[in-house]
């Protein structure tokens, strides 16, 4: 059994729980794993590769390898006509310029909306009138053990200078937020966190 059908891939068998509301569940111990060791395997910048050694709810015993990073923030940036700020970034991962929006690691003591102000001015230079929380969640928790805050900046003016890491290539653009929109709920803007946000945004009303 590979970490996917451990993780709960594939088809539910019959007698799964169904959750009704869609909010995760408090299983107890019945879905628990127990982690008997956890020990760094490998580090770079930006993230660690954890392998723990775990014993599964059949009594086996195995190894798990995840992402261990710290938390990030998202930011939703909105100048004061409507337009949204974003950012192209070269992404190495997958060989191409890739549209998003502003997003980073939060640095130790940082408060969420500390840490998206700072990346907003870093990444784009801009700085906003108000910040707000719009929705916090675990990426790729299959994997990682990312958490991610997202947050809504509106009034978003050019104020600040940037100041870009040293792995980072980006050029900040304004876009006219129906494009981006449109860009989000066809597919064509491939971002994961940006389409994240888009989505939740237009849930909630804007």
């Amino acid at each position: 059994m590979d970490d996917a059908d451990r993780d709960g891939g594939g088809d539910a068998p019959t007698g799964t729980a169904v959750d009704t509301d869609g909010t995760d569940a408090d299983d107890g111990g019945a879905l628990a794993w127990e982690t008997r060791e956890s020990r760094l395997d490998y580090s770079c910048p930006g993230f660690d590769v954890r392998r723990d050694a775990v014993r599964f709810p059949d009594g086996t015993d195995g190894e798990y390898h995840y992402v261990d990073e710290p938390p990030a923030v998202v930011v939703l940036p909105f100048t004061p006509d409507g337009s949204v700020v974003c950012i192209d970034e070269w992404r190495q991962a997958v060989g191409r310029v890739n549209r998003g929006i502003p997003a980073g690691s939060m640095e130790s003591g940082e408060d969420p909306a500390e840490a998206a102000a700072r990346e907003l001015r870093e990444e784009t230079g801009h700085e906003a009138e108000t910040l707000d929380p719009l929705v916090t969640v675990e990426p790729s928790n299959g994997v990682a053990n990312s958490v991610h805050h997202h947050f809504v900046a509106r009034g978003c003016t050019p104020t600040a200078d940037t100041a870009f890491d040293a792995d980072e290539s980006i050029r900040p653009v304004t876009v006219d937020y129906a494009t981006l929109r449109e860009a989000a709920l066809s597919g064509d803007l491939r971002d994961g966190r940006a389409v994240l946000a888009v989505s939740n945004y237009e849930a909630s009303d804007g």
